[in-house]
């Protein structure tokens, strides 16, 4: 097993026990001596024998000592043989690790001298065996190699590469790479040691460069091919030729710029046959036919064909002789500068015509712009201050006087300032400036817009001002004393308006509320205004379903259409007090669209047929949340409108989908509305000339209902017409979700029907003797089993007394004594035990009495009553039994 070798601390200590062991032989050899002279002088024998015990002792102890440092100087001196017998043997292994790398090593002393190095970096300079070896200056080594012209640096080669060889020995950082001269590449990183020597491993990277090589090689190939790709897709057309002014390459956009046949050109042809090319001519007209062309700057111009267009060309030599030709359509660039340059002329014209002092400043506080008032303000033109810094134009006291707004405007903030121009020799003293920050796209401050304007008399007349209110000031100093006596009298007058205006506010509450109150009352007292009208209605039908002279026919039909128009006049006029007074609750449901469309068209198809006009419409699976019966009631408004106004051509009821909701569109084709008119058609009594229907031109309130319904339900409402042409009236509904659809609202229109009511059972119940009397004519002319009672308690007796129950019960909601038709419905529903189908009419138009018969499961019909509606509805509920 080696010994450990014996550290720096073993060789100080046995250093210090020599030391310590001369110093006791000094001591012992005095010690002698004195003892001698002490017998000799003395004789004393007792002084002698104790001197002698002392003697002895302290030889003894020193001999002690003397013994046991020469023990462990015997130690020291085993330990320095072993370590002499490790230090070889690492010395054995150390040569041996060398050798066995497969990298070269070499170690050089602090004298730059060659200490060690292994077979593998003799290998590395064949030519330098007989010189490598310990001793041999490194230097001495280079400058041989260099001689035999062994190596070459990346970046040199002869006297440059040693030089740069030396270099890197002497401060060697990172790496060095040298090629030899039989192919091979080294890597050498060398490195200082502690001692100032310096040791290097040289590393055989021929592989790795080797396969660096290929890799360039394909990168060049693919850069090849990229190059090329470029060369013939780039956007500008390239000519190249060589110094003979042969032609080298061109690419297919050179052909299509200039407009050239691709047969013309071939390599190798000279472009002299081609002077007759006006974009080519250029290389001669310029350089010369026979001219050097190696040897020009390069150069651009600009060249117009005969057919407007322009094109850029380029020369530019290439660094082995010839040239390189780039031919660019600039036109339509060209093009957009003369439209800039006609703006700016135009820009300059308006800025010039403008009264005020307009200038632009950069952010390095230089004029770019100036208008003609600017420049007479300076008395100078815009060539002495475009491109000019602020401080030299101003002058150093109307600049300092800026200073601070013009930081203020280039740091991103507006300013607006006064100026005091008393000082200077100009047409006006005061002016009023605001500088406006110029922003780019990224949000930096490019400079800032500057406007001056002329306040010298806004100034003097704020002067004149100021001294006519310290006039006046002193005059109400004269007056305040006048004033005081007055001011018990000002006092009770204004207790006096003060009352006067309390008893106006109570005169308008009191006014408000009756407003409230008639409208209140015009909208709960439609029972009253409506029972004769409806009466007259019935009576008018059953007078029409009579045999009569064709004479009597047309006085009925005229009765007939003067109670309609009466109807719509009162029904329009109810509905826009309900919706003025807010008696009316929307009922919001969802509900689809397909339902209210297939209804309104079936109802007015046969309207359009006398009309002959074309009524079409398109089906839509939308699904929106509103009030079915109140979007209906709109809809049905537009295609009256529509009908009543086209006399020739087609309407159209479509849905168009919308981000914010539903539009529902009726399109026509009729005589249109003029563009001032299109808000005031929404207006009460508003009619426009329907042509020649004079009898068909409406109330005027259609629109007014459309238009406090889409209030009341928050939904836009979309008009656009050409006067002749045609209109488009449409309304944007909310969209409903699918899975709350309510089925209610979806089948609240009843399908027509055309079957007859002949034989089918009917009990009536009106508390109005004259509605009663000609709802009984009606329903007996369309040939109808008819009883009729004036309360509940008649009809169930009637029906006891019968002994069968009625097809439809036909009740008025209102009867005498707050009895209503529902009760008596449901009376004669418990009595027979049988679903049967039941109609109110009403002329009570509220939310709650339509709830209520909703919830009865009956059928509404408002008042007055339309014969055509209670007929279809009577066929459709008895088409099943």
């Amino acid at each position: 097993m080696a010994q450990r070798p014996p550290s720096d601390e073993a060789w100080s200590r046995l250093a210090e026990l020599e030391r310590e062991n001369a110093k006791l032989r000094k001591i012992n050899q005095v010690l002698i001596d004195r003892v001698e002279r002490s017998m000799d002088f003395q004789g004393n024998a007792y002084s002698l024998f104790q001197t002698a015990i002392v003697l002895e002792n302290q030889v003894r102890d020193r001999t002690e000592e003397l013994g046991s440092a020469l023990r462990e100087l015997g130690k020291i001196n085993r330990d320095l043989h072993f370590t002499k017998e490790e230090a070889e043997t690492a010395r054995v292994r150390l040569t041996v690790a060398i050798e066995s790398i497969s990298e070269g090593f070499v170690l050089c002393d602090a004298n730059d001298r060659l200490v060690m190095c292994n077979g593998k970096y003799r290998e590395f300079w064949p030519g330098l065996t007989d010189m490598i070896k310990p001793g041999v200056p490194f230097t001495a080594l280079l400058r041989r190699a260099q001689s035999l012209g062994l190596f070459d640096t990346v970046e040199g080669s002869g006297e440059e590469a040693l030089q740069q060889r030396l270099q890197y020995h002497e401060r060697p950082e990172g790496l060095l790479v040298v090629k030899l001269t039989d192919g091979r590449w080294l890597q050498i990183n060398e490195q200082r040691t502690e001692d100032g020597g310096s040791v290097a491993i040289y590393t055989d990277i021929t592989a790795l460069k080797l396969s660096e090589q290929r890799q360039r090689e394909r990168e060049l190939a693919v850069k090849n091919t990229l190059l090329q790709a470029i060369f013939h897709n780039i956007s500008q057309g390239i000519l190249v030729v060589d110094e003979e002014r042969r032609i080298v390459a061109w690419n297919d956009r050179f052909l299509e710029i200039l407009k050239l046949p691709s047969s013309e050109l071939a390599a190798g042809k000279s472009i002299r046959d081609f002077i007759h090319v006006k974009a080519v001519r250029c290389l001669f007209i310029y350089f010369g036919f026979g001219s050097d062309p190696n040897h020009f700057d390069s150069f651009c111009m600009e060249e117009t064909g005969d057919d407007g267009r322009v094109v850029e060309i380029r020369l530019s030599p290439m660094p082995g002789g010839g040239i390189v030709s780039t031919y660019t359509d600039i036109t339509e660039r060209k093009r957009s500068e003369w439209a800039l340059r006609d703006s700016e002329h135009r820009i300059r014209v308006i800025t010039d015509a403008l009264p005020a002092l307009i200038a632009y400043v950069d952010a390095e506080q230089c004029f770019r712009f100036t208008n003609k008032p600017y420049e007479d303000w300076f008395g100078r033109p815009r060539s002495e201050i475009n491109g000019q810094p602020m401080s030299k134009v101003l002058g150093r006291k109307l600049y300092e006087a800026r200073q601070s707004h013009v930081e203020l405007a280039l740091s991103g903030r507006n300013t607006t300032f006064e100026i005091d121009l008393s000082t200077t020799d100009q047409k006006f003293r005061y002016a009023l400036a605001t500088y406006v920050p110029h922003f780019g796209p990224d949000g930096t401050v490019l400079g800032f817009f500057a406007l001056i304007q002329d306040i010298t008399e806004r100034k003097e007349a704020a002067r004149q001002l100021q001294e006519a209110k310290e006039g006046l000031e002193l005059r109400v100093a004269e007056r305040t004393r006048e004033l005081t006596t007055l001011n018990l009298q000002l006092k009770q007058e204004v207790e006096e308006r003060r009352q006067a205006e309390e008893a106006l506010h109570a005169a308008k509450a009191e006014a408000e509320q009756a407003n409230m109150s008639k409208t209140k009352f015009l909208a709960a007292a439609s029972h009253d205004l409506l029972q004769p009208l409806n009466a007259a209605r019935v009576f008018a039908a059953a007078l029409g379903e009579s045999r009569m002279a064709e004479r009597n026919r047309d006085l009925v039909a005229n009765v007939t259409l003067a109670l309609n128009s009466v109807d719509e006049l009162l029904s329009a006029l109810l509905d826009i007090s309900k919706f003025d007074a807010g008696a009316h609750t929307p009922d919001i449901v969802d509900f689809r669209l397909d339902g209210i469309l297939k209804s309104l068209v079936d109802e007015h198809v046969p309207q359009a047929k006398v009309r002959q006009l074309g009524l079409h419409w398109v089906s839509s699976s939308a699904v929106v949340r509103t009030d079915p019966v109140l979007i209906t009631r709109i809809l049905r408004n537009f295609l009256s409108n529509a009908m009543r106004y086209t006399h020739s051509g087609r309407i159209l009821l479509g849905c168009r989908r919308r981000p914010d909701g539903v539009e529902v569109q009726v399109w026509d084709t009729g005589i249109g509305i003029p563009p001032d008119k299109l808000t005031a058609v929404f207006e009460e009594f508003h009619r426009l000339d329907a042509g020649s229907r004079e009898n068909d031109r409406g109330m005027g309130l259609g629109l007014a209902i459309v238009e406090r319904i889409s209030r009341r339900l928050g939904h836009q409402v979309v008009v656009r017409s050409q006067l002749g042409k045609g209109s488009l009236f449409g309304i944007v509904l909310p969209y409903g979700n699918p899975q709350r659809v309510s089925l209610q609202a979806a089948g609240f229109e009843l399908p027509p029907t055309v079957d007859r009511v002949a034989d089918t059972s009917v009990i009536v119940i009106e508390n109005d003797p004259g509605e009663l009397a000609g709802m009984k004519a009606l329903l007996q002319s369309w040939r109808c089993e008819v009883q009729i009672a004036k309360h509940k308690e008649g009809a169930l007796q009637q029906l006891r007394a019968a002994g069968k129950p009625p097809q439809v019960v036909v009740a008025d909601y209102q009867l005498d004594d707050g009895a209503t038709g529902l009760e008596a419905f449901h009376s004669i529903q418990a009595l027979f035990a049988l679903p049967i189908p039941g109609i109110i009419i009403t002329a009570d138009r509220t939310d709650e009495v339509h709830a209520a018969i909703r919830r009865a499961g009956c059928h509404l019909l408002n008042k007055p009553l339309k014969p055509a509606r209670l007929r279809s509805l009577l066929a459709h509920l008895t088409a099943h039994d």
